[in-house]
């Protein structure tokens, strides 16, 4: 049964932080009111005014609860760990299994995401006048440069299960499948990444990561 904890997220419909957002307030059943933020539209609505006082940053997510303001997905799903202590847990309780989790999502939130994001592409555009198609070809490079390593990671080890880790989903998934999503729409071929493609398919069966999807947000198009 969803519980309804007073939670407000500021969103985004494509974007991959906010899609993890998403997909760990699904799996704990934590509703929340949507809030859209356009990085579009009105030449940005992450720079209003209002929303900076949410974030200095300019950025979305954020999660608003009561007073509280977080900020940064990680850490905005990690708060939702420690605020709802209950089924499903996102991260293992032994630690290194904790660390595992976080490493594999970090090298998404951390190394691929940040240099494929909006404000990245449209600095390359104004500021270097980079083309359309360079763009895209950076992306399509730090994806799969990313996703190889993910691969690996995962395929070598044995704590892979249905999932990045074990037989239930974690962190790791929530930030997997976003950037699946993104690899997806730019054309990255991840045909050599059968694990990676395995739990991005299960992932998605799940009615928690399917409901979370871009294109199954009041804000798409």
């Amino acid at each position: 049964m969803a519980v309804d904890a007073g939670f407000i997220l500021c969103d985004y419909w494509r974007s991959s932080a906010c899609y993890r957002v998403r997909i760990a307030l699904n799996l704990k059943e934590l509703r929340y009111t949507h809030k859209p933020v356009h990085l579009v539209k009105n030449g940005g609505e992450q720079h209003s005014a209002e929303h900076r006082e949410l974030n200095p940053q300019e950025a979305v997510p954020v999660l608003v609860h009561g007073s509280q303001v977080i900020r940064q997905s990680l850490a905005i799903i990690e708060y939702l760990e420690e605020f709802d202590g209950a089924a499903p847990r996102l991260l293992p309780p032994k630690p290194l299994d904790r660390a595992r989790v976080r490493s594999l999502a970090l090298l998404i939130a951390c190394d691929v995401h940040p240099i494929n994001n909006l404000r990245v592409m449209k600095y390359l555009e104004n500021e270097f006048g980079v083309q359309q198609d360079a763009r895209e070809n950076w992306m399509r490079h730090w994806m799969a440069t990313g996703l190889r390593s993910f691969e690996t990671m995962l395929a070598a080890d044995s704590a892979t299960g249905l999932y990045c880790h074990g037989d239930s989903p974690t962190l790791a998934d929530a930030c997997l499948v976003p950037q699946v999503y993104n690899a997806n729409r730019f054309g990255v071929d991840l045909t050599p990444m059968p694990t990676i493609r395995r739990i991005n398919e299960q992932c998605l069966k799940l009615p928690a990561f399917e409901a979370a999807r871009p294109e199954n947000q009041p804000d798409a198009g």
